[in-house]
């Protein structure tokens, strides 16, 4: 596991009531938490080696696309980390830590760039100041417990308002102390300056900085540099070439996946539920080995078959979030990389060959070449069998790893064009084109396959005895209807789905993330369920399970 502690603001539990409306930040550094007595705020100046402006980069335009989608609730997406101080090496000081804060902001350019907001008809951009001060809160506790926990309370806190993206600067620090020793730094950061790899740049370097007071080189490219490259020539070229990718993609798979309400939606109409299953983690460890693939191939796949058998699909369309750091100079950039990809599956050709007389779904989207297809997609009654589907879950695992390839390769376009490619597809078939369902692995490194014999079928279950599930975190507003997110939790997998309870009301989302665990837990124990049973897995998974 990365060091430190990972958050994502919007699936922490009991973080800001959902229907709160954030508290507005007013001046750089952020607003000052309440409920810690012994707080207080110390200022530290930077100074970097140049200032600037530059258009956003895509990645930064589409967070910012889908900051604007989801405000006021956007303090979702701050990202934030707790960096431990008092576990090794020699004790730090307020002074030393503070300087160590200095020196990162001065290392990185994003820490020192905030928003340039546009006018009404125009497109926002960034501005990089040379030079500043940044708020940073310290506070004390009265032992190494007690900082633990208020480390942990501190990062709830400071994640759970929104950034003021023109006047703030986009990260906030703190400190926590047991008498003059530093035991936890907490950095929370804007999402138009660092994704999650980011996050985890920025508390490397920062421990390096605190305990050897270097953090080596400087990043080999900068936001201004890749913002300028990208709205270069050959980056629109890029970009036109991953936009052909998602226009094929769009015209092969139902226009979306969730397209009719089934229920009342709850208030707050988004809910989170979250399960943490060691037996999910060394089941997809065990499926992913045998089939020679990613254990992120595995999860994207079972979410994408999961999706498209509960609603009647015979192709799934899943918007997987890309973390787009393939390239060396962009591997210690600080900045927002990750963009959406498009993953398509035809469940029937991926699985075995098709009888000539199986019906294909409609897809509502016309091929760019001959006849148009009917509007709409398969009723939810449309069973798996009507589809003409064959084979067992592992037999998806080939094609869907080709498919995660292309989408992974497609995913570095600019959001201004990819939302008018979206808008013309709608306009010429009349109905919205966007799946409304995206898939977030937010693990840095996948662990290795412990060596030996694999688990038995009944080791596995005997796991899943410590399978917890519950509903951590709800939402007013989320600019999506199915969000998968993975991240690893001691040794078990931490999958959190937050839905639109219109579309999946909570016992559906419950039944999801069940289903998802037997699904690749029986693939692990060389039972992998048919495809045609996978809308009934979604009735009977989890059972009487908590």
């Amino acid at each position: 596991m990365p060091e430190g502690t990972v958050t994502v603001a919007g699936l922490r539990a009991g973080s800001v009531p959902a229907d709160t409306e954030p508290e507005k930040a007013g001046t750089p550094g952020g607003p000052v938490p309440s409920g810690a007595c012994s707080d207080t705020r110390r200022e530290i100046a930077f100074h970097g080696e140049r200032s600037g402006r530059a258009p956003l980069t895509w990645g930064q335009r589409a967070i910012w696309h889908a900051i604007r989608r989801t405000a006021p609730n956007d303090h979702y997406f701050n990202i934030g980390r707790v960096l431990p101080l008092a576990d090794r090496g020699r004790p730090v000081t307020v002074p030393e830590a503070l300087g160590a804060l200095a020196r990162l902001t001065e290392r990185h350019e994003s820490l020192r760039t905030r928003l340039l907001l546009p006018p009404p008809d125009g497109e926002p951009a960034q501005s990089l100041a040379d030079a500043g001060t940044l708020s940073v809160t310290v506070t004390r506790a009265a032992g190494l417990p007690e900082a633990a926990a208020e480390a942990e309370a501190l990062l709830g806190r400071l994640s759970a308002t929104r950034f003021d993206y023109a006047a703030e600067w986009p990260v906030r620090a703190a400190l926590i102390t047991v008498g003059d020793r530093v035991t936890h730094a907490v950095l929370v950061l804007c999402h138009l300056a660092a994704d999650g790899h980011a996050a985890e740049v920025l508390v490397r370097d920062l421990r390096l900085l605190v305990r050897r007071g270097s953090a080596g080189p400087p990043p080999a490219s900068t936001p201004l540099d890749l913002a300028r490259d990208q709205h270069a020539a050959v980056g629109r070229r890029r970009g036109a070439a991953a936009l052909a990718h998602w226009e094929a993609g769009y015209r092969a798979a139902p226009p979306t996946m969730f397209p009719d309400p089934c229920a009342q939606p709850r208030t707050p109409r988004f809910w989170t539920g979250r399960l943490v299953s060691p037996a999910l983690a060394r089941a997809v460890g065990t499926v992913a080995a045998a089939h020679r693939v990613s254990g992120s191939t595995v999860l994207l796949t079972a979410s994408a078959a999961l999706v498209a058998a509960g609603e009647g699909h015979r192709t799934a369309a899943v918007m997987p979030i890309v973390g787009n750091r393939t390239a060396g100079a962009l591997r210690d950039l600080v900045s927002t990389l990750s963009q959406d990809g498009l993953f398509v599956l035809d469940l029937a050709e991926a699985s075995g060959p098709r009888e000539a007389s199986g019906p294909r779904e409609a897809s509502g989207v016309a091929e760019p070449h001959g006849p148009t297809e009917p509007s709409g997609t398969t009723e939810p009654s449309c069973t798996t069998e009507a589809a003409g589907l064959a084979g067992t879950f592992t037999d998806l695992l080939p094609a869907a790893y080709r498919s995660a390839l292309r989408a992974y390769r497609a995913a570095v376009y600019d959001p201004v064009e990819w939302d008018a490619l979206g808008e013309r597809l709608s306009a010429e078939y009349g109905t919205d084109v966007h799946p409304y369902c995206c898939f977030n692995d937010m693990r840095l490194v996948e662990r290795a396959l412990p060596e030996g014999p694999r688990a038995t079928g009944a080791e596995l279950a005997e796991a899943r005895r410590r399978t917890t599930f519950g509903f951590p975190a709800t939402q007013d507003r989320v600019a999506c209807r199915y969000c998968l997110h993975v991240t690893e939790e001691g040794d078990a997998l931490a999958v959190s789905l937050t839905a639109d309870t219109a579309y999946l009301p909570p016992e559906a989302i419950r039944a999801h993330l069940y289903a998802m665990e037997e699904l690749i837990v029986a693939s692990a124990a060389g039972t992998p369920p048919p495809l045609t049973e996978l809308r009934t897995l979604l009735v009977t998974a989890g059972g009487d399970r908590p």
